[in-house]
């Protein structure tokens, strides 16, 4: 199995070369390039195409939420663990509206931060334990219910939901950690069984029902 290759965005320098210098020193994780602001973050994931991005929140040029939405709209495959100081609510969950699929405080062991790191690259998602009872409840309630719509799969629904929330098909595949062609065949199923010719009309259909205001 190949390493995996992560990029590492901070702009405190002396932090940025002490996770460097701690992930170089893992076994089967190979940091492939480094950035000190948001946009240079965002240019070196597209360059690079990393497995990984280690991302800071408070950055210049770019803040570490807008250069998440950035790099995941480039590249759903990309998965980005943030990895910052705070663990306000409002900053742990922009960083999942934007695509993160890891959360960890500037505390976090090497051990911990190794294995989000880990996870992330294989397709799973992972908080620090301060965080994942809240996240869990902030994701519940995304959840499509199951009288609506019936004639849809569970799924269906969850997928629907956010396409009355104005979610694009990338943004969607990152935020369930499905294949973008997953959630395309998906949408194509909704339109067919709901009987609607295109997105539009899926839209006011769902929002109709309730869905897509989370």
């Amino acid at each position: 199995m190949s390493d995996i290759r992560v990029v590492l965005a901070d702009d405190h320098p002396v932090y940025l070369d002490g996770l460097a210098g701690l992930l170089a020193t893992v076994d089967g994780i190979e940091v492939v390039g480094t950035a000190t602001d948001g946009m240079a973050a965002v240019e070196t994931a597209a360059a690079l195409r990393p497995d990984v991005v280690v991302m800071d929140v408070q950055m210049p040029e770019l803040d570490g939420i807008a250069a998440t939405r950035r790099v995941v709209d480039a590249d759903p495959a990309v998965g980005v663990v943030v990895l910052t100081m705070s663990e306000e609510d409002e900053t742990v969950f922009a960083a999942l509206r934007a695509g993160a699929r890891g959360y960890l405080l500037k505390g976090a062991t090497k051990d911990e931060i190794v294995r989000a790191v880990t996870a992330v690259a294989e397709g799973d998602a992972i908080f620090g334990p301060a965080l994942a009872r809240r996240v869990v409840e902030f994701l519940a309630p995304r959840q499509a219910t199951v009288d609506v719509f019936p004639e849809l799969t569970a799924r269906e629904r969850e997928v629907l939901d956010l396409v009355a929330a104005g979610r694009a098909n990338p943004q969607i595949a990152s935020a369930l950690f499905l294949s973008p062609k997953t959630v395309r065949n998906i949408v194509s199923a909704i339109f067919t069984k709901l009987h609607v010719a295109d997105r539009a009309e899926a839209i006011v259909r769902a929002r109709e029902a309730g869905l897509g205001r989370a």
